[in-house]
């Protein structure tokens, strides 16, 4: 008796179209890869893009940190260069401040010596030889320190350097309110009043006109020594 027919379990014959068709395929895959078709298994293309990104935001990253560094450092010089500026501004009024302590009770000393020579002049006699040693010499000393003298006939009345002790009329000759007699003189140090100049005035013809401002003129100004 013959045994039924198993087809499923027969293989197919050598040659047979399955098998030429399975090797066509193996073949397709091979030459695509090879190709540059599908890219082999393991390899990552967006690898190195990857890698290029991120060393480019690294770059990016570092040249503002940078930039904020750099801005921190010139604040910082410009706070120091500021900060240099007022403790020199602050050192030089400490020092206007002391030789003005210094030397504004001396300007007393100073009106004497000027009465003592006044009365001399008037006398016409001379001053003791010590007394002019010791008064030419702190004059000399007080000019070194900073103290400038000023105040002379003539000078245009200014009130911010001179003190109107009282107006005594006009004078046609000159054009604006004049110092015709100085009862003190004045004292400065620097731009800084010590004691404004103590006058007695005169008006132009055309009624009393004061000067703008302003320093006295430079035959007013002179030095203490």
């Amino acid at each position: 008796m013959t045994e039924p027919r198993d087809d499923q379990n027969i293989p197919p014959p050598e040659g047979s179209f399955p098998a030429e068709a399975a090797e066509m395929t193996e073949d397709t895959e091979v030459e695509e890869g090879a190709s540059g078709g599908e890219p082999s298994v393991g390899t990552d293309p967006e690898a190195p893009r990857s890698e290029v990104d991120a060393a480019d935001d690294e770059l990016t990253l570092a040249r503002i940190a940078l930039e904020e560094r750099t801005l921190d450092l010139q604040r910082l010089q410009a706070e120091f260069v500021n900060y240099k500026r007022r403790v020199e501004r602050d050192r030089e009024l400490i020092k206007e401040n002391a030789t003005y302590a210094a030397l504004a009770p001396i300007t007393e000393v100073l009106d004497t010596i000027d009465r003592a020579r006044d009365s001399a002049d008037k006398t016409g006699a001379a001053l003791d030889g010590g007394f002019k040693a010791v008064a030419e010499q702190l004059e000399h000393t007080v000019g070194k320190a900073g103290l400038i003298r000023y105040g002379a006939p003539g000078d245009a009345f200014d009130p911010r350097f001179h003190e109107a002790l009282s107006h005594i009329g006009e004078d046609p000759e000159v054009s604006v309110t004049t110092c015709k007699v100085i009862a003190k003189a004045g004292y400065r140090i620097g731009d800084r009043v010590v004691r404004a100049a103590q006058v007695l005035v005169v008006d132009p013809a055309d009624g009393p006109a004061s000067a703008d401002g302003g320093e006295p003129t430079g035959d007013a100004d002179e030095d203490v020594s």
